[in-house]
């Protein structure tokens, strides 16, 4: 064994930038789109996520570049880029990412869905058939809904939300020679696209609008329309962290953020006359920086729609997630879940792994056992309070049972879903609680606590994913469910942290962030450094904290094997000669999102050990945030876990490789397809063919 020696070298060789590293994985999922291989309307739909990564990128990360500049902070970047450097790259970047996806849109998909029979049309090329049906489209639907928006002495500039596509519309009075601007909203609750009577053809809504501007102004001349979109600052700014009411400072917050965001992106096509432009920098306080030409349709996040066309023949094909064998009907009847966990931990992998049949099924069976005396659960992201999740929590607590539902207020872009979501739960006598000041619950964790005879017995589910109905059928998540005892303490013990006043910083199993998990994945990572034939192997979202990349260094300097599997952002350079040449890292996209967070330590003749849990390796997840993982210790289920891992790195069909030099590039190869290959795991477990580890 090596002894590794400190190998001090400059930032920018040490650290790959993180911005610039998130626009990497915006360029990953664009390949999906022009991946001509790939479904027709799985194509269109993987543009429409480009778009709205792009979206966020400027709401949240750029946002927060620009507060920077504006306060005069004086740090760098982990890799030593001031934000202005920052800025200017992010710029470069994202001009070409919207030119790719321009030039995807309308060489590739727009002439492919043309030969599929699904037409996205201009509206000056329709025959006047064409043109008087959405002339009366128009009149019926459109236009009551419309307002313009005068500008002059005695009309303010109004003011323009986040997001939303506009027309820009310059009209001359006949009478007095004098030439108006005016803003039309187009308005975000219509279709992106409106459909012509063969619905095969689609024309853009802002178009259809802009054809009939003359009945918003009448009397008026026009003289000529244009559409631009307007970004602003998306990211919660809580200035009152001690806010005794922290339910009432979220919604005073949103309601100041929908009216006050500071703007941080105008897009505007090639032809907006100079004056117009000039008028809407001023009016939004916007340098020539801030202003992205496009010569092409905008918002592309809109193009989603086209994935509800019933087109089965241009998508992917259906998948029906299978029940886990040993949460399978014994005799067409459901199976007891706490007898099953009383006899070991069942693991499930989502969406391979049904979460109907297993999360939910848990928490089902939790609302209505008789002997169930409480039901603990952490919320995040959540499909609202019709889903199956809300439903049996508040059966749960009309039966009397003691519910707590902790509700993360903070989860960005699901603010106001969730305090609607937390209100629901209220109202039908759920205890609800809203997590620490100044950190975001992030943990996915819930407890049920069981009277069986004369002792009290604990049940849980810790997981990688939301507790979501909808995205366990598109997010690849792992979760545990076990009756282990320990663990069950752990779990109150985090909750009375959560709910209540506690300092509980050691626990018997979990790892807890911000109190100790940094410093325990680092330990880990140490005791693999310093034994023979070390490994280490990390599957996150995100690898960004420089404290994790640096022990993770200093673990290939001393001959330590490391397999990184990082979806998104990372910041650490492989194979750099003398600092991590024993580091290799992989992305996998695909058809289903990356999201489990996965961690197994120990290799050669030595056993491993392995967890899972909410945390990706980030200052904001290791230091903000409330984040659990899990050791996982039955055999049975480490073998499972072992072969996931050793698919999604034999993957060579959605995987990439990254360079020393931060450069991406596809695995060669296309015989061996990880997403696929679980599927068809999970087909053989269903049918006793197979494995049934777990």
């Amino acid at each position: 064994m090596a002894t590794p020696q400190t190998v001090q070298t400059e930032p920018q060789l040490r650290y790959l930038n993180r911005e610039l590293s998130l626009l990497d994985y915006h360029l990953r999922v664009l390949a999906l789109a022009e991946d001509q291989a790939g479904p027709l309307l799985e194509r269109v739909r993987f543009l429409a996520i480009s778009g709205q990564m792009l979206d966020d990128l400027f709401m949240v990360r750029v946002a927060g570049l620009q507060e920077q500049l504006i306060a005069a902070v004086a740090a760098t970047s982990p890799d030593g880029l001031t934000a202005q450097e920052q800025l200017r790259a992010i710029r470069s970047r994202a001009q070409a990412i919207q030119s790719r996806q321009l030039e995807i849109l309308e060489q590739e998909l727009v002439p492919r869905l043309a030969a599929t029979g699904i037409r996205i049309r201009d509206a000056a090329d329709l025959e006047a058939p064409d043109r008087d049906y959405l002339a009366r489209v128009f009149a019926d639907q459109i236009f009551p809904v419309l307002t313009p928006l005068a500008v002059d002495p005695a009309h303010p500039f109004p003011y323009i939300s986040n997001l939303s596509l506009n027309l820009a519309v310059l009209v001359r009075d006949p009478l007095r020679k004098e030439s108006h601007f005016a803003r039309v909203k187009v308005p975000p609750l219509l279709p992106r696209f409106i459909a012509l009577p063969d619905g095969a053809n689609f024309v853009p809504l802002e178009q259809v609008i802009a054809a009939q501007a003359q009945a918003l102004f009448p009397g008026m001349e026009i003289i000529e329309t244009h559409p631009f979109r307007v970004t602003r600052d998306a990211d919660l700014d809580l200035v009152d962290s001690e806010a005794e009411d922290l339910l009432a400072a979220i919604q005073t917050e949103l309601r100041r953020q929908r009216r006050h965001g500071r703007a941080v992106r105008l897009e505007v096509p090639p032809a907006l006359p100079p004056a117009v432009l000039e008028l809407l920098m001023r009016e939004l306080e916007l340098s020539n920086a801030d202003v992205y030409t496009v010569g092409g349709l905008l918002d592309l996040a809109g193009l989603d729609g086209f994935c509800q066309l019933d087109r089965p023949d241009l998508k992917d094909e259906p998948w029906s997630p299978q029940t886990q064998p040993r949460l399978r009907d014994v005799e067409g009847e459901a199976p007891d879940i706490f007898e099953v966990l009383s006899k070991g931990d069942v693991l499930v992998h989502h969406p391979y792994d049904s979460f109907a049949t297993s999360v939910e099924a848990f928490i089902d069976q939790a609302a209505v056992d008789p002997q169930v005396l409480a039901i603990k659960q952490t919320l995040y992201r959540t499909s609202g309070p019709a889903s199956p999740i809300a439903k049996a929590l508040i059966r749960a607590a009309e039966r009397g049972k003691q519910v707590v539902a902790l509700v993360e207020l903070k989860a960005r872009g699901d603010e106001q879903a969730n305090i609607a979501w937390a209100e629901a739960l209220e109202e039908a006598g759920v205890h609800v609680a809203y997590g620490l000041v100044g950190l975001k619950t992030h943990a996915k964790i819930t407890l049920v606590v069981r009277q069986e005879g004369s002792r009290i017995r604990h049940y849980v589910h810790v997981g990688t994913g939301n507790y979501n109905p909808r995205t366990a059928m598109i997010y690849e998540d792992v979760g545990l469910l076990s009756a282990d005892p320990n663990l069950g303490l752990d779990v109150i013990e985090l909750f009375n942290l959560l709910t209540g006043y506690s300092r509980q910083r050691r626990y018997r199993k979990l790892l807890v962030a911000p109190t100790g998990l940094r410093a325990a994945i680092i330990d880990l990572i140490h005791k693999e450094a310093a034994a023979s034939e070390g490994r280490v192997t990390i599957k996150v979202n995100n690898l960004v904290d420089p404290e994790v990349i640096d022990a993770l260094y200093e673990a290939s300097r001393a001959g330590t094997k490391v397999d990184l599997l990082v979806r998104g952002i990372c910041c650490l350079r492989p194979g750099v000669p003398g600092l991590s040449e024993n580091i290799r890292v992989r992305s996998i996209l695909g058809r289903f999102l990356e999201h489990s967070r996965i961690f197994a330590f120990g290799g050669g003749r030595r056993a491993r050990s392995y967890y899972l849990g909410s945390s990706d390796m980030m200052p904001r997840n290791l230091d903000r945030r409330v984040e659990a993982v899990v050791p996982v210790t039955d055999t049975a289920l480490q073998k499972r876990f072992q072969e996931m891992l050793d698919v999604v790195f034999a993957d060579n069909c959605w995987a990439w490789e990254l360079g020393p030099e931060g450069e991406w590039s596809r695995v060669p190869g296309g015989d061996v397809d990880a997403q696929q290959r679980f599927q068809e795991l999970a087909r053989q477990r269903a049918a006793g063919n197979g494995t049934s580890l777990g």
